[in-house]
């Protein structure tokens, strides 16, 4: 009888294993696929792409018994050689081969040269050909910077007492209302995917007081910008016990300093492959919407045009604004419109016109909406009427607040905006994936 009884150590290593280790002199396997070749005549370099990068290989002719024509990019190899100390490689070192086993051979050329530091090509093509694109080096550093905002919020919340939970995406109702719901039969019942957690979560902090999640959103907005996408992936948190909806910004203030700092330590190689420069984030200035406004419409002398909303533009201005006056990336902008807020937002009790809510403006993009709940049944019934809206099918999302509820409130964070902006990327389909706009259901 045989038995599986673990991981089992295998005879290869990985390129964070000779960094950790002093290789030089000695022999050792590696396994890699060919992300270029460079026949030099009697020497070919052959660098193999890894998850930690890549490694350079060396082949002498008549070394080996291996016809270095017939290797082809884009195979996969395990190679056998001696590690030799070489500053101008990546990673300082090089491996002299003695043996290379092709383990697989593609069918066909690759239809882009992935191998390129910079792909000149449009975004069009880049997305037509994303499983291949995303080989190449800068491609897949936009992603592991992404693993380390994701990394950074769950390891955050977590220090913060907080539960992570995992909420439906199928659900009989919309979260935020509005028509931007796609719609599906359920069986014979009517279904929608969900736009937000947003009831689920608070529910959750009658449970655990304090929850967050990381997962898809689905918005079927007929928006086809560089800003916009139907399906996305949201941050979010809902805390209970809060004494305001500054607690809600300061927990992300936080999650910001935990992140940039995690950034820093754990992927300052895919920061200096990207040429990012992090921003600050020791204190977020915080401006109330109306003022906002007001600001930039004196300094920059534009007229205010919506008086309920900020339009991309305003966005722009007020952070630049604050870049100007404070030095600032970040600005958190308070109590918006109570009109322009979901009916579960609690108006501020010195002007019912206004809320307390907020969002967060990084380098003249929203990437983050929040704010304090209505905890109050009595209240949220009122508020429910005051908009004209129904309770049908809202009896286990009240059912909540009748059963007692504490003061909360909470957030979501869009993580392919915040990855945009924070790599100053112009489309937020760089930071996508595999983006689902208007157009594209595919690959």
């Amino acid at each position: 009888m045989d038995f599986i009884k673990g991981v089992v150590k295998k005879e290869t290593i990985e390129i964070k294993d000779l960094l950790l280790k002093d290789y030089n002199g000695e022999i050792i396997k590696m396994n890699g696929a060919v992300h270029t070749i460079r026949d030099m005549g009697n020497v070919t370099f052959i660098v193999l792409r890894k998850r930690d990068g890549l490694i350079q290989c060396v082949f002498e002719e008549g070394t080996m018994d291996f016809n270095i024509k017939s290797l082809k990019e884009a195979s996969t190899v395990e190679v056998e050689g001696v590690v030799v100390e070489e500053k101008r490689a990546p990673h300082g070192y090089e491996i002299r081969l003695k043996n290379i086993k092709i383990l697989s051979t593609p069918a066909d050329t690759m239809p882009i040269p992935i191998s390129k530091w910079k792909l000149n090509t449009s975004l069009e093509t880049k997305l037509s050909l994303r499983p291949i694109v995303l080989r190449n080096v800068k491609e897949r550093a936009k992603f592991k910077i992404q693993e380390g905002i994701v990394r950074g919020f769950r390891e955050f919340l977590f220090s913060q007492g907080f539960t992570e939970v995992r909420t439906p995406k199928i659900t009989a109702k919309g979260a935020e209302g509005g028509s931007n719901i796609f719609k599906l039969d359920y069986f014979d019942k009517k279904a929608v995917l969900a736009q937000s957690p947003q009831f689920y979560k608070q529910t959750m902090v009658g449970v655990f007081d304090r929850v967050f999640e990381t997962g898809p959103v689905f918005r079927a907005e007929k928006h086809n910008t560089t800003r916009h996408l139907n399906e996305y992936t949201s941050l979010d948190f809902e805390m209970g016990y809060i004494d305001g909806f500054e607690d809600i910004m300061a927990m992300e203030t936080g999650f910001l300093q935990y992140t940039i700092e995690l950034l820093k330590k754990e992927y300052s190689k895919e920061l200096k492959i990207l040429n990012v420069t992090l921003p600050k984030v020791d204190k977020i200035p915080m401006v109330r919407f109306d003022e906002a406004k007001q600001k930039v419409s004196e300094k920059y002398n534009r007229k205010i045009r919506t008086p309920y909303d900020l339009e991309p533009e305003e966005e722009v201005l007020i952070s630049r604004y604050f870049k100007e006056e404070y030095d600032a990336d970040f600005v958190f902008v308070t109590h918006y419109p109570s009109k322009k807020r979901p009916f579960y937002t609690m108006d501020d009790p010195q002007d019912s016109k206004f809320t307390l809510s907020f969002d967060l403006l990084f380098r003249g993009m929203e990437i983050t909406t929040g704010g304090q709940r209505i905890h109050d049944y009595d209240t949220l019934l009122k508020k429910i009427e005051a908009r004209g809206m129904t309770t049908e099918g809202m009896e286990h999302y009240l059912m909540i607040f009748k059963y007692g509820m504490p003061p909360h409130g909470g957030l979501g964070i869009g993580l392919e905006r915040l990855t945009m902006k924070l790599l100053d990327e112009q489309n937020v389909r760089e930071t996508t994936l595999f983006p689902r706009d208007l157009s594209r259901l595919e690959p």
